[in-house]
């Protein structure tokens, strides 16, 4: 009679609930590795049907035209009768809809649902996910308060122009603090700085080496404590592992793998002086520049035009002045980063201690009990900080705002210029045709915009020019101007009248001309403009600060969700920016993989993994274990849905591997099972930067974020560049944690 226990039951294999489980868990990790969209077709009549709907219940915003890009044929011009809608199948929806599809056919049921939430066998789902969210917050807050930056900045001072030495000082930055507080934090804050760093640089043609130098090391930090990674949260519940014995284990492979690694990427890896030169020659900021207050760049248009010089891909030149602003003058709440520190060292200290004193290896006590409290205590600091200071954010916010539009009017007015030069000798009353050729940024800009309420003495904010549709009479033809009461300004230009216009935001609607904003001053020797051109552009003003007075749409649920969501920021920039960074996208994608894994379990697959793993020990010995496990773990977890997913799936695995040892009667000698045990620990965590970004979630952040810093890393050359890098820290570390367990563990065999 077949082991009613799911452990070690396979008789379920050949049942076609089984095979489709494979085939859907197979299929599931595919899609992660290689997300894509599906085209949905809707009726347009259905859509509009809806969307007017919405409109009307005040949801959405009114609609001003139901024609966009792509709805119309480019042949003949015709309206489609299907709009064209994108699902994303990813690593968030894919295995969410194998769960749903698993349960609509009966594949799965209450059970598997129950143990990968709830949790079953020591590994407790939800207390992870807590646990993780609370912890990445304290984390995320004291990034948000600048510290990493600013500390990044003394270590770029420190280095000086030494290329080999920077290199090493910040090898070893990134290491000590991603020890502690994790590799998410040291992916947001580090990553950018490093993009900054390297552009600014006049002899660094490529920051391959200094970004996945980076990369690489933050995940080897995280192996360290089970705080700093959730796959070292799952492993340390399935086997009942405190917390400091954990570390025990594990810091002398992981150091060893840190400080053997660095010669080979230094001298072999990045041998090349375009790479790592021999000494970095840096940009120099003026003394203006470095006397200048940094702002706080969790508070929304901080920056100013800044931002939006950033945006638009300005010259290399302005570019690397933005970068070196950046890096050199970093922004740094001095209060908030040492209360963030102190709570982060008091939770951890607590969390050890709690651990260390357990019995039972944190079982049956919940760790968020510990990282709860501190966040909250952290989110109290942060909400009572922003409320204090909150004068001073909104104005920063206020400032920045207009400067950002000013910044966009000027240089819609000089595209509007280089295109079509204002002639001179246009009719009284008549509008150039180059005005009417300005088209607005954005749509609804009134609607979606929050809306504030100031005193007479504050400037209303400057917002896009919007489309300027005059008939050739000069009469109105076009709906109401999205833009705040907008004004002409002259402005020195090398078109061929010397004048270009510029529509700019004032408080009292009045067309004013502003020769100091516009850099315009009228030069000797210059014949000044003619009457009837000064009458001209005095009444195209009018009219344009005509449109403006029209009363904006009606308010609706998205426009009072922005002007909430802008308040947020404006008053709490702390706390917006780090409830914006948390990873909530780990919580479907871990919750669904669990019921995946159950699945598994339930279906008899996972039983048979282990069979197969109890052979190969069988043959190899601990030695074989060991390499075994680190090489099978850092596979899966490119293609086992990330380091999360193969964590998962591999402690089911050993633990399904200790059951059907304790039926057979056989014993597991402490050095084969801890050694495997470990082994997978190094895997899953250096298994992060291997060959696919979908390998880990840090690795999805990692490329998002320098997509946004425009550094293009593609799939391959992420696999070619970390293919010798992570066999370089594999090897090393596994036969650093096989001697360790010849020469500290005892003969001493394990059983159940």
């Amino acid at each position: 009679m077949a082991d009613p226990n799911p452990l070690s039951d396979t008789s379920q294999i050949t049942t076609a609930h089984s095979i489709i489980t494979l085939i859907v868990f197979v299929g599931t990790n595919i899609i992660v590795l290689f997300p894509f969209h599906i085209p949905i077709f809707i009726p347009r009549e259905f859509a509009d049907a809806v969307l007017n709907t919405l409109s009307k219940w005040r949801i959405i915003p009114r609609r001003q035209n139901r024609s966009h890009d792509g709805d119309v044929d480019d042949p003949n011009g015709k309206i489609k009768p299907f709009v064209r809608l994108n699902f994303p199948l990813n690593f968030v929806t894919a295995p969410l809809i194998a769960d749903l599809f698993l349960l609509a056919i009966l594949a799965i049921g209450r059970k598997e649902v129950h143990d990968g939430t709830v949790g079953a066998d020591g590994i407790l789902p939800y207390n992870i996910m807590i646990f993780f969210l609370t912890l990445a917050y304290i984390a995320i807050s004291i990034d948000a308060s600048g510290l990493i930056r600013w500390l990044a900045f003394k270590v770029l001072q420190k280095g000086g122009g030494v290329g080999h030495r920077l290199f090493f000082y910040l090898y070893a930055f990134f290491f000590g603090l991603g020890t502690f507080i994790g590799n998410d934090p040291i992916i947001l804050s580090g990553t950018a700085f490093l993009a900054y760093m390297t552009r600014v640089s006049s002899n660094i043609v490529h920051p391959r080496a200094w970004i996945h130098t980076q990369f690489a090391v933050a995940n080897i930090a995280s192996a360290i404590l089970v705080s700093s990674n959730p796959t070292n949260l799952v492993l340390a519940g399935a086997f009942g592992i405190r917390f400091i014995n954990y570390t025990a284990n594990m810091i002398v492979p992981v150091i060893v793998t840190a400080i053997v690694l660095f010669p080979f990427l230094l001298y072999i890896v990045f041998a090349e002086e375009t790479l790592i030169p021999l000494s970095i020659e840096m940009h120099q900021l003026s003394q203006e520049e470095k006397d200048k207050v940094p702002v706080n760049p969790n508070i929304p248009d901080g920056r100013g035009a800044a931002e939006e010089q950033e945006k638009q891909h300005v010259t290399d030149e302005e570019g690397k002045k933005l970068s070196l602003e950046e890096i050199m003058n970093p922004f740094l709440d001095r209060k908030g980063a040492g209360f963030g520190a102190f709570v982060m060292s008091a939770t951890l200290i607590t969390l050890l201690v709690i651990n260390a004193s357990d019995q039972k290896g944190g079982k049956d006590k919940p760790v968020y009990w510990v990282t709860l409290p501190g966040a909250f205590v952290m989110l109290c600091w942060d909400v009572g900080s922003g409320w204090i200071n909150r004068k001073e954010t909104r104005e920063i916010a206020r400032i920045g705002r207009e400067e950002k539009e000013r910044f966009r009017a000027e240089q819609e007015v000089e595209r509007l210029a280089e295109s079509q030069p204002l002639s001179h000798g246009g009719v009284g009353g008549e509008i150039p045709q180059s005005c009417e050729q300005v088209r607005p940024e954005t749509e609804d800009l009134a609607e979606t915009q929050p809306q504030r309420q100031e005193t007479a003495e504050e400037s209303i904010p400057f917002q896009t020019p919007s489309t300027l549709p005059v008939s050739d009479s000069g009469d109105e033809a076009a709906p109401e101007l999205e833009s705040s009461v907008a004004k002409l300004v002259e402005k020195d230009d090398q078109s061929q009248n010397g004048h270009s216009i510029s529509a700019i935001s004032t408080l009292n609607g009045r067309p004013e001309l502003n020769s100091q904003d516009s850099g315009y001053r009228p030069q000797d020797g210059q014949g000044a403009a003619s009457s009837g051109e000064d009458e001209e552009k005095q009444a195209f003003s009018e009219r344009i600060s005509a449109e403006a007075a029209r009363p904006s749409e009606h308010t609706t649920v998205v426009s009072l969700f922005e002007e909430r969501y802008r308040w947020c920021q404006e008053t709490f920039p702390t706390v917006t920016a780090v409830l914006s960074h948390l990873p909530y996208a780990l919580l479907p994608f871990a919750f669904s993989m669990f019921v995946l894994v159950e699945a598994l379990v339930s279906k008899g697959w996972v039983p048979v993994f282990a069979y197969g793993w109890d052979h190969w020990v069988k043959k190899t010995g601990t030695v074989g274990a060991i390499g075994g496990m680190g090489f099978i773990s850092v596979i899966l977890c490119n293609f086992a849905g990330t380091n999360i997913g193969t964590t998962i799936l591999i402690c089911r695995i050993i633990q399904s591997w200790q059951y059907i040892c304790k039926v057979d009667g056989i014993i597991i000698s402490d050095r084969t099972f801890w050694g495997t045990i470990y082994a997978m620990a190094l895997g899953v965590n250096y298994g992060a930067f291997s060959a696919a970004f979908s390998a880990s979630l840090a690795g999805l952040l990692w490329r998002d974020i320098l997509r946004r810093k425009h550094i293009q890393v593609r799939r391959l050359d992420f696999a070619r560049v970390n293919l010798p890098i992570i066999a370089i820290a594999m090897a090393v570390g596994c036969t650093t944690l096989i001697i360790q367990v010849y020469v500290i563990r005892t003969t001493k065999d394990y059983t159940l």
